[in-house]
């Protein structure tokens, strides 16, 4: 394996732990910096999704007394199956849609310019969401109705166009259906669990013959680059968020979005 490629898996795998549970677009910054390193990983856009779940593993450990607690209580606690159950029922839209848009997306939308232009009608939203946001009703994950899960699911979907975030589109959507801050950016961190489980498993089902020896070893070191990142990353994450709101990220994405653009239109 050439060492500068390693170099840049681990250091896309940094980039992807630090920006998974922001309202920034991981993907789209992976997409961008891939622009400009010209890095060359696995064939099918496979690396970019599979060390997500490097990310995702990171709020597993996090949230391992909870997730464990909710597993283990379930049978008898009401409470719990509904955390679990929303949690499915969230998963469900990117689920179906990313199986039915999968081939189209890769192809047609996994460019730096549809992350850019993104960016920027991202950070937009945030702006108008924190200002119009209605008054929260929902505390807590357990008081969610399988209807609003379903609701913040298919606002989640939504992130399928890279540059969108994942984490931004189901905050924003939770926000708006009167959901509480911290209720929502946790909701977030628990469905990446089986959004991004289920991208990684499809998407090497569909790429696994591509991969060589090299192929695995470059995920491997951007997989453990992004767990580590996303560690140290994740309870920043929720601290900032309690403290200053989403605003900060938004000015971020339009400033990211338009220098990105500038430089596309130069090149």
């Amino acid at each position: 394996m050439d060492v500068n490629t390693l170099f840049q898996a681990a250091l896309l795998g940094i980039v992807e732990g630090l920006t998974e549970f922001l309202p920034v677009s991981s993907t789209g910054h992976l997409i961008l910096l891939i622009e400009l390193l010209h890095f060359e990983g696995p064939k099918g856009h496979v690396f970019e999704v599979v060390i997500q779940l490097g990310a995702i593993l990171a709020i597993c450990w996090v949230y391992r007394v909870r997730l464990w607690d909710a597993a283990i209580g379930a049978p008898k606690d009401k409470g719990k199956q509904r955390f679990i159950a929303n949690i499915l029922i969230g998963f469900l839209p990117a689920a179906i849609i990313g199986a039915l848009l999968h081939e189209y997306i890769k192809t047609l939308l996994f460019n730096p310019w549809v992350v850019s232009v993104m960016l920027i009608v991202g950070g937009v939203i945030i702006l108008l969401v924190e200002r119009y946001k209605p008054e929260p009703l929902y505390q807590e994950i357990e008081a969610f109705s399988w209807k609003l899960a379903l609701k913040i699911g298919f606002c989640q979907a939504l992130a399928m166009i890279p540059g969108t975030s994942r984490s931004g589109a189901t905050i924003m959507g939770a926000l708006l259906l009167r959901v509480e801050r911290k209720a929502a950016t946790e909701y977030s961190f628990f469905l990446a669990i089986p959004t991004m489980l289920g991208a990684t498993v499809y998407d090497l089902s569909k790429n696994i013959e591509h991969l060589t020896l090299d192929g695995w070893g470059v995920i491997a070191v951007g997989f453990i680059a992004a767990f580590v990142a996303a560690m140290i990353m994740v309870r920043w994450a929720i601290r900032f968020i309690a403290r200053h709101g989403f605003t900060p990220f938004a000015y971020y994405r339009m400033l990211l979005g338009g220098v990105m653009l500038t430089l596309l239109l130069a090149t």
